[in-house]
């Protein structure tokens, strides 16, 4: 289990890296990048396995060589939370109190462009707080 667990801080450290600069370049070069959500929704989903790795291991009886290691490793599952609850209100931001359907349609293209870009810089910038935070975790551990 010891294993999974440093393999998963490894997935969790390299994806968030990963998301964080391809969507921090797709957000600076203002075009939208499908292939950006697939790899933040894997950075988020080594999170999780990695924080239910880690509550299996304590569950098992194993110790982190001190308390920073649990917050340094549980700190990412709550910036992932936190960054999809900013995320969810980016629209709103962006409309205000636009009629959005009767506005023409580039108008419309352009305010979905804009809203689409805001959730990428949201979430791009929560990947590297991420991938940070991974990285101090790992500082922290006894695998290093």
């Amino acid at each position: 289990m010891d294993t999974l667990h440093l393999v998963l801080g490894v997935a969790v450290i390299a994806l968030n890296l990963l998301a964080g600069a391809w969507g921090g370049i797709a957000w600076i070069q203002q075009r939208p990048s499908v292939s950006f959500w697939y790899i933040l929704r894997a950075a988020q989903v080594s999170v999780v396995l990695q924080v239910l790795a880690g509550g299996i291991l304590v569950l098992l009886g194993e110790e982190a060589t001190g308390a920073l290691h649990y917050i340094y490793g549980l700190a990412p599952l709550l910036v992932s939370l936190l960054a999809e609850g900013a995320r969810a209100g980016a629209a709103e931001r962006e409309l205000a109190d636009t009629d959005f359907q009767a506005l023409p349609r580039e108008r419309q293209r352009t305010i979905a462009l804009a809203i689409v870009r805001r959730e990428m810089g949201i979430m791009a910038l929560s990947t590297w707080v991420i991938f940070f935070l991974a990285l101090r975790a790992a500082g922290t551990s006894t695998a290093f």
